[in-house]
């Protein structure tokens, strides 16, 4: 059973750091970018970011945080390891509330709005569509940057503590 909640609590860490890493590249890297360029290419480019991130790997480290932190903890409770095993609820927690129903609530509306709006002709109001876009997007994508490693941090210090109850 040690050996299972180890495994369990290294993809806890694996899966939170992994989503962690994307929302923050967005947050500082694809999102300037996309910024960088005129709004007609910048809302073609995330309209196919957002197809093709539809994908499995994606969709386990988006849903990997709060399955594997819950496993853990329940494999931590059994084992007799209450603190260890609070610490990672927490961490699945703090994912779900400050990324995972953002996302579901926020980025992926806006994300489905951009697509079905599509690329206008008139580059005033490409430019407005995407300035209106891109703000509000980015916001909610550092909130749930800084909720994934909020998330991690807490898993982090389970693993810590578990350790050192050993």
């Amino acid at each position: 059973m040690n050996t299972l909640a180890a495994w369990s609590a290294a993809v806890t860490l694996a899966v939170t750091g992994l989503i962690a890493g994307v929302y923050y590249a967005f947050s500082v890297s694809v999102m300037p970018g996309l910024n960088a360029t005129d709004a007609g290419t910048a809302i073609r480019a995330m309209t196919s970011i957002n197809q093709k991130i539809q994908n499995p790997l994606f969709f386990v480290t988006f849903f990997g945080p709060i399955i594997a932190a819950a496993i853990t903890g329940v494999l931590l409770l059994i084992l007799g390891h209450r603190p260890a095993a609070l610490l990672f609820f927490l961490a699945g927690a703090a994912y779900l509330v400050g990324a995972f129903i953002p996302t579901v609530a926020l980025n992926v509306p806006m994300n489905d709005a951009l697509d079905a709006t599509g690329v206008p002709t008139d580059p005033a109001e490409a430019a407005r569509i995407w300035a209106d876009y891109t703000s509000r997007w980015t916001w909610w994508n550092t909130v749930r940057a800084g909720a994934s490693v909020v998330s991690l941090l807490l898993a982090g210090f389970g693993v810590y503590l578990w350790g050192s109850q050993r």
